[in-house]
């Protein structure tokens, strides 16, 4: 389960891949096999969530990793490939590293 910590010292990695209304569900699917079929048993890594926009545009992925060196040794792995190289045939991509530095929960006034 992914949590939000700022007193962890963890990578994250909040990527948004935008796509076509029609080929939203078919990045979804790319992304999870991906992640179902290796990068989940990486070393390094943590957990991710993934989401997708209401409006059929963007899919997002928020992903917790050890550290760099751990989230590269997961990009050095062919096995992922094939699913990602065909989520970039449909859509684009934007990736973002960082660090979490504050977290807010729910306060009853």
């Amino acid at each position: 389960m992914t949590k939000i910590n700022a007193n962890e010292s963890i990578l994250t990695f909040i990527n948004v891949f935008k796509v076509e209304p029609e080929n939203q569900q078919r990045v979804v699917e790319l992304l999870t096999e991906a992640t179902d079929s290796s990068v989940k048993y990486a070393p390094g890594f943590i957990s991710c969530a993934l989401h997708k926009s209401t409006d059929g545009t963007k899919v997002t992925m928020y992903a917790q990793w050890k550290d760099f060196d751990h989230y590269q040794a997961m990009r050095d792995d062919p096995r992922p490939l094939p699913f990602f190289k065909e989520a970039l045939t449909i859509a684009t991509f934007d990736s973002g590293m960082y660090e979490v530095v504050k977290t807010f929960e729910y306060t009853e006034a």
